[in-house]
């Protein structure tokens, strides 16, 4: 088939795509994953532009510890780039990304995709986090999911943090093991959610030697989550990567939430179990 050929091919694409729209708008009525509205093109994923598009996105200025809003430009100095948090209690993350405030729209889409099993949203989430965090991806070896315990990965059929890192262009490497069933985080206060991860993971006995040293020992690692609240879990995961030889330990999530400790009601939703 020669160039002329595949022009025309790519040419039909478009008019079969909105016939296909079209019949399955008429005929099966699928709404939105996210806002429940009918949706216009079904072919494009479960939810509609206008959901994508309501997403807030987190810009700067952001704390480069673990990727949160900064009320203000700060004055240049030791303390321009974190949190007072951060400031207050040192991370074991080097860095963290989000690509959104855990609110709205994002919100429902992340619902959607961890407890509906909208599988498929997982590239354009992965998409919305490789924007967010181009600088932490650029000289990293691998990406590594936050694991689920055994007993909760079978209940929910995927581990959610494994589709998303493998949408982020790394190497995917399973090098952790949740070790501990662990209570959810929600309700539980900053220092709770420490306490409640304290020792759930460990190194993966499914690990290999010759990925370890390649691409774990004295490399930069990127561990991926849905949805960062505390950093407790981030954390906690951190630790096992940096005794396992990791250099480097860098954090990236579809979403930031306001910790509870602030008073935000609307993190207590089972969504934030997890973070």
């Amino acid at each position: 088939m020669d160039r002329r050929d595949l022009r025309g091919v790519h040419g039909l694409r478009r008019p079969l795509a909105v016939a296909a729209d079209a019949l399955l708008a008429a005929f099966l009525a699928p709404r939105c994953a996210a806002c429940a509205d009918p949706l216009e093109r079904p072919t494009g994923g479960p939810v509609c532009e206008s959901c994508w598009a309501r997403v807030e996105a987190i810009r700067p200025p952001f704390c480069v510890v673990c990727g949160g809003v900064l009320m203000s430009w700060r004055a240049l100095g030791e303390a321009a780039d974190s949190c007072p948090t951060c400031r207050r209690r040192p991370s074991l993350v080097d860095s963290s990304r989000s690509a959104g405030l855990y609110e709205g729209s994002l919100r429902n889409i992340v619902h959607a995709f961890k407890y509906d099993g909208r599988r498929t949203l997982a590239p354009r989430l992965g998409a919305l986090m490789r924007d967010a965090g181009r600088d932490l991806l650029s000289s990293a070896a691998c990406a590594v999911p936050v694991p689920l315990h055994p007993w909760r990965r079978f209940r929910r059929g995927f581990n959610q943090a494994a589709d998303l890192a493998g949408s982020l262009d790394l190497p995917v490497v399973h090098a952790l093991w949740r070790s501990r069933a662990t209570a959810p985080q929600t309700g539980l206060t900053a220092s709770g959610r420490r306490r409640n991860v304290r020792g759930a993971f460990s190194n993966s006995p499914l690990l290999g030697d010759r990925v370890r040293s390649s691409l774990l020992v004295d490399r930069i690692v990127v561990l991926v989550d849905d949805v960062r609240t505390t950093g407790a879990t981030l954390d906690a995961c951190a630790r096992v990567l940096k005794d396992a030889g990791a250099a480097e330990v860098r954090a990236l999530t579809v979403a930031f939430a306001a910790p509870p400790d602030t008073g935000d009601q609307r993190l207590e939703t089972r969504e934030t179990e997890t973070a």
